[in-house]
């Protein structure tokens, strides 16, 4: 790790929607390319990020965790030791919270998350604790939080839905959030925002002194599936793309992406109009330092 110590590190682990790409169950002619190795495979959406390449934090926790956290050598661990020191989630969804039962054997991980994103765990919550106890934190508090490592984090709600799993729940601002993430050694500041379901002069003021924005991109048309309604598209006038060419300072990443989002084609004219604008879609496993 030498050589790296008091820089922001980020390790994007997965960059696509809920099922990865290609879905499992999945027939569409871009899963298919996929599996055929015409266009790079995506596991579900999760990053890690530390600040001084010694502790480090996970974004969220996806069903291929394992397989995630065994691709990135900065996470290895060394003997019977984790770098993992605890886990961001962004929101209560299934695909976000599947990953914490693969780190059960961990003790003394930190699990921060807005109250009502952890009260979807439910008797899950009581399970983990008792194969290694953790301590659960309130993302929201006041004044944010510091984590080992030199960063520092506020939580920002963003308007989004109840988890599918969770019934007659109605739509909470404080379920969702967005995380800025500050350096204190550098003053590196990244926004980390997988789930926006509509852009606020809130998301436009964490960007406008981000040094990178990591941003759902989970659809590119705001017609392209029956549930895109749950997440702001990347194009037309209202999308993302629009909003995000108002901070051309920062560096801008999509992440999140569907199975029916033409970015995933590098070669698509999709992919060529967020290019122009200057926004990447970087593959997993990509990692930047700020």
């Amino acid at each position: 790790m030498k050589g790296w110590g008091g820089v922001l590190r980020v390790v994007l682990l997965g960059t696509a929607d809920r099922g990865g790409f290609p879905r499992w169950n999945c027939a569409c002619p871009r899963c298919a390319a996929a599996r055929d190795g015409k266009l790079p495979a995506r596991t579900p959406e999760c990053a890690a990020v530390t600040g001084n390449s010694r502790d480090w934090w996970l974004l969220n926790t996806s069903p291929d965790i394992r397989a995630q956290l065994t691709a990135a050598s900065a996470l290895w661990p060394g003997a019977r030791h984790t770098p993992v020191r605890g886990v961001l989630l962004t929101d209560g969804e299934a695909d976000h919270l599947a990953g914490l039962a693969v780190l059960r054997e961990a003790a003394g991980l930190k699990t921060y998350a807005a109250p009502e994103a952890l009260g979807a765990l439910g008797p899950a919550q009581v399970a983990l604790d008792r194969h290694a106890p953790w301590e659960w934190a309130d993302s929201l508090t006041e004044g944010g939080f510091v984590l080992a490592g030199g960063l520092v984090v506020t939580a920002h709600p963003v308007m989004g839905e109840p988890p599918a799993y969770v019934p007659g729940r109605a739509r909470d601002g404080r379920l969702v959030t967005a995380y800025r993430i500050e350096d204190l050694a550098t003053g590196g500041v990244l926004v980390y925002a997988p789930r926006v379901r509509t852009w606020t002069p809130m998301l436009d003021d964490l960007v406008a002194e981000a040094d990178c924005v990591v941003l759902d991109g989970t659809h590119f048309a705001a017609d392209e599936a029956a549930r895109a309604g749950r997440h702001l598209p990347v194009s037309g006038s209202a999308g993302s793309l629009t909003a995000l060419t108002r901070h051309p300072h920062a560096r801008r990443i999509y992440t999140h992406l569907a199975d029916t989002n033409p970015l995933l084609d590098p070669g698509s004219a999709a992919r060529a109009q967020v290019s122009e604008a200057g926004v990447e879609v970087l593959p997993d496993g990509a990692e930047f330092v700020l």
